[in-house]
């Protein structure tokens, strides 16, 4: 039995949404510390809440995820701010249907079913069409970036269910 191990870690693009609540949270938390200082203890437990609300926004708007090929498993975690990993999800290959990129028409079939969407690519705009889209167990479709090297480790694994057209 041949084991195969692909890792491969994807930056998700800051959106300028993501840059804008960086920036608000920021200046609101710096203000209303600096009003808290000033002798108002309920705008500076107002500006310590915004504080740990602004560290929160910052973690998820710096994202990251891993993808880990390991015995017909995909295993994708969500690296936070390069500090914090959680778990985001695991896929088993039997439950695959089709691994295509994202313009592929060997998709067609799959394009007006309403299923759950799952995107863990970096979210550029250039490499939108380049995705490859796995629809997983008939309810899930889900994204990831383009990986020539984690696409044909698993159509070493299930080559009538992974196009690469």
């Amino acid at each position: 039995m041949s084991e195969s191990y692909v890792e491969i870690l994807v930056k998700k693009e800051k959106t300028m949404v993501d840059s804008l609540l960086r920036g608000v949270g920021i200046a609101l938390t710096v203000i209303t510390l600096l009003l808290g200082l000033a002798g108002n203890l309920i705008i500076l437990a107002a500006g310590i809440a915004l504080a740990v609300g602004t560290y929160l926004i910052w973690l998820n708007t710096d994202v990251e995820y891993e993808y880990l090929y390991l015995d017909k498993e995909i295993t994708v975690d969500k690296i936070m701010a390069r500090t914090k990993r959680k778990r985001a999800a695991t896929f088993e290959l039997e439950r695959m249907e089709i691994l295509a990129p994202a313009n592929s028409h060997r998709l067609d079939s799959y394009r007006n079913r309403d299923m759950k969407e799952l995107d863990f690519s970096s979210r550029k705009k250039e490499q939108t069409d380049k995705r490859l889209v796995m629809v997983y167990n008939g309810n899930q479709r889900i994204y990831f970036e383009n990986s020539e090297e984690l696409a044909n480790v698993i159509k070493n694994v299930a080559p009538r269910k992974v196009f690469l057209d």
